[in-house]
């Protein structure tokens, strides 16, 4: 009965709602990220992102009163305000932490010794007494006040442009792009040639060499970095941008060569031996005919190869360490959680600005993802 036109099957509803759960799950953290990149510190901080269009109310930090003292008939004054340029209005007030609400605005309350005081809601307060404030501790006022949605830019401001703020971010940007970019283009030059020698070229010895590219597959890489960079101390590569180029090439080329290789078997025959007739080299036919046609599955170990580098942590600290100048931006955001974990909106900037980039390179290469993926599983 599953199977009547016009009606779908239990396990497609099922894939389905799986679908959508996992969308779900990756689209709203995403967004939260994104919309508290552009909140202020004191609006994260009293509520989520979900809620930043609404107005928000919170209860303020005490404010102890300041001000000039000014002789008003028998009285001695003192006036100000408690948010100077904020937009916050005050829904209540006190003068105790035990009872910070029990007042509203524009109440008079009265203190010791004759003393008065009244806050407005716009922040406005006037304290009152009949002698002077002079070298006494004035009271401590506690607010409870609503301010509407704020959004800025300065956050990305200060995580780009500057180190104190952002900590270096943009440096870290620019670093993680010194790393991607190389370590995603050479392993794609590298592999392309080798699979296509693995797909046509018929020479001793291939069919252990695939075999060989299918068992590296599963060797980690955590096994390989300490002996690595040991051999590149030894040979005076050291820490540096040429070590974690030749690291990320050398744990991406079995993957990049396995998957390159199935899609080029696949490729039709005649194409190549009429090329050869015809009296195309090799390298001609790898060229001229083979890359172009092969473009589908370049395009989707780029997009896994330049994710992998962007996101890696491991393999940047190992071969180009914790210095300032070098630091990517994974390591950077580690070193933000430690040191500005309360400053949260230079977290969400600082995490939104490094998932950009891959975000980018994904939805303007998806389409070629699934046929490169799918290369070789079906004739």
């Amino acid at each position: 009965m599953d199977n009547i036109a016009g009606r779908k099957s239990t396990l497609t509803w099922a894939v389905h709602l799986s679908v959508l759960v996992l969308v779900l799950a990756w689209v709203f953290p995403t967004l939260g990220l994104f919309v508290s990149s552009f909140r202020t510190s004191d609006q994260i901080s009293s509520s989520g992102w979900w809620a930043s269009l609404t107005t928000q109310e919170r209860q303020l930090p005490a404010v102890r009163i300041s001000g000039e003292e000014v002789r008003d008939a028998d009285l001695y004054v003192i006036e100000g305000e408690l948010f100077a340029g904020s937009d916050a209005t005050v829904t209540a007030w006190g003068t105790s932490s035990r009872e910070p609400e029990a007042y509203e605005p524009g109440a008079i309350v009265d203190l010791d010794d004759g003393a008065a005081v009244t806050l407005s809601e716009t922040g406005s307060f006037r304290l009152s007494g009949p002698e002077s404030w002079e070298g006494q501790r004035l009271p401590r006022l506690f607010t409870t006040a609503s301010s509407p949605p704020e959004f800025t830019l300065g956050n990305y401001v200060n995580v780009l442009t500057s180190d104190t703020a952002g900590a270096g971010i943009g440096r870290s940007f620019i670093n993680t792009l010194t790393v991607a970019i190389p370590a995603t283009v050479i392993p794609i030059l590298v592999a392309a040639f080798a699979a296509y020698a693995l797909a046509w070229m018929d020479f001793p010895g291939r069919a252990l060499l695939i075999a060989a590219v299918v068992g590296l597959l599963v060797v980690p890489l955590q096994l390989a970095l300490i002996p690595l960079l040991q051999l590149h101390n030894q040979i005076g590569i050291g820490k540096g941008y040429l070590g974690v180029w030749l690291a990320h090439t050398g744990f991406g080329l079995p993957l990049a060569i396995y998957l390159l290789r199935n899609y080029m078997v696949g490729l039709p025959r005649d194409i190549i031996e009429n090329a050869r007739v015809d009296g195309a080299s090799e390298f001609q036919i790898f060229t001229k005919i083979i890359l172009p046609l092969s473009f589908p599955a370049l395009a989707s170990f780029a997009i896994f190869q330049f994710l992998w580098t962007w996101n890696d942590l491991l393999v940047a600290l190992v071969f180009l360490g914790t210095d300032d100048e070098t630091l990517v931006l994974t390591g950077r955001l580690v070193n933000l959680m430690g040191s500005r974990g309360g400053q949260w909106e230079i977290l969400a900037t600082s995490a939104f600005v490094s998932i950009v980039v891959p975000l980018i390179v994904f939805f303007s290469m998806q389409k070629f993802l699934v046929r490169g993926l799918l290369a070789g599983s079906v004739k």
